[in-house]
């Protein structure tokens, strides 16, 4: 390993947060996490005496997120690498899906997101160097029945991410955004909100998605200790990607999306020329 980093991460006590904050101190660099229970709180700081720093918060109070990243530069260092990994997904076909759902799923998965980003940022630009990695998903790039609300807030931070990493280039900080495929997480599990469902037209369409879902969970392909490993080599690198896909079926689905979307934007080429002046 090459030094030593102090990796900000959101949401330590599970899933990619969970493996890349182990991963990361037993690679010897310091953690710092986010989490929303002071049980939670003692069990990470539990792994590592020396290098684990725990914080309570919950990125949808931006208020705290400030008060946060003040008292780590200055108690734990400046902060080389903000992992945001804090969010959950919600499941629900959108007619059956309350407005308050989608406003909770952005909040934390975007504007907690985008909150964490304003906090780190001075330091970094001051700095001249950096890396923010916003896990975002393949369904920021593809689609299925039922995660509207889900894909509508990682198609966000996406474009945020991507944009940002523009911005940034010229102080030398870098934005990646990692999209997992399916992992085994509790994303699918306890994570998941579900809306109930309440219109029989649907049930056609989207109860296998869910039975298939909910059967799937804990067997997923991906391994999250070896996505906390490719997300370690990717902190290590000089010149990281924009974008990042991380296991074979996000690699695949992903490649027929781009492919079909080609095709279709050939397909009305004489339409889109059509508006020209």
């Amino acid at each position: 390993m090459a030094s030593a980093k102090t990796i900000f991460i959101t949401g330590v006590s599970s899933g990619f947060g969970q493996a890349l904050a182990r991963e990361a101190l037993a690679m010897g660099h310091r953690v710092i996490g986010t989490v929303r229970t002071s049980e939670a709180l003692q069990a990470f700081e539990g792994l590592d005496t020396q290098r684990a720093f725990g914080y309570l918060l919950d990125v949808t109070n931006v208020e705290r997120i400030d008060e946060v990243a003040g008292e780590i530069e200055s108690a734990v260092g400046p902060i080389d690498v903000l992992v945001n990994n804090a969010g959950y997904g919600h499941e629900g076909i959108l007619e059956e899906s309350p407005l308050a759902e989608i406003r909770r799923q952005f909040d934390v998965n975007v504007f907690g997101a985008v909150a964490m980003i304003k906090a780190v940022l001075p330091g970094m630009r001051q700095r001249r160097r950096g890396h923010i990695i916003n896990i975002t998903s393949m369904g920021s790039f593809i689609t299925l029945p039922g995660i509207s609300y889900y894909c509508g807030s990682k198609f966000a931070l996406e474009g945020i991410s991507e944009t940002l990493s523009k911005e940034l280039a010229p102080f030398n900080i870098h934005v990646t955004a990692v999209a997992p495929g399916s992992f085994r997480t509790d994303w699918a599990g306890r994570s998941m909100v579900r809306s109930p469902r309440s219109i029989p037209d649907y049930d056609t369409l989207f109860e296998p998605v869910r039975k298939t879902r909910k059967e799937k969970s804990g067997y997923q392909l991906g391994d999250p200790v070896k996505a906390a490993h490719a997300m370690l080599e990717l902190i290590e690198s000089q010149n990281p990607p924009a974008h990042l896909l991380l296991g074979s079926d996000a690699l695949s689905l992903v490649r027929q999306k781009l492919e079909a979307l080609g095709k279709e934007i050939e397909q009305w080429e004489i339409l889109t020329r059509s508006t020209d002046g």
